[in-house]
């Protein structure tokens, strides 16, 4: 039914949106969530997520790339290491803040052109 359906999609959406989290991710595999084949085969199942009309739904996309890094054994083994997760978690964070400042550089460029524009069009 609608209401069992809705509440499916809203669970799987918070859960696949938790996986950008690389400390959730090491709470999960020194819990031993991904020796589990089931659980295994649930994260396989999840990639649907990566369809363009279920993407559109999440706030976190590096989520999705936490995902399809999960499909593999060996990362899935490394998470149980604290330190792995650290440094995914300042990877995200470098990451981030390079986004930040290209965007804010990119806006500059284009305040500055606009204003040049207008600037000759007078």
């Amino acid at each position: 039914d609608d209401t069992g359906n809705r509440l499916r999609f809203q669970l799987e959406l918070e859960f696949v949106q938790c996986l950008a989290n690389p400390n959730y991710l090491n709470f999960l595999a020194q819990r031993g969530y991904f020796k589990d084949k089931a659980f295994v085969n649930y994260l396989k199942y999840l990639l649907y997520w990566k369809e363009p009309e279920y993407a559109k739904y999440l706030k976190y996309p590096q989520c999705l790339h936490m995902l399809e890094l999960l499909q593999y054994e060996h990362f899935r083994k490394e998470l149980v290491n604290a330190q792995c997760a650290k440094f995914i978690d300042e990877q995200q964070i470098l990451h981030w803040q390079h986004y930040s400042r290209k965007r804010m550089r990119l806006q500059q460029a284009l305040a500055e052109q606009q204003q040049q524009q207008n600037t000759s069009v007078k």
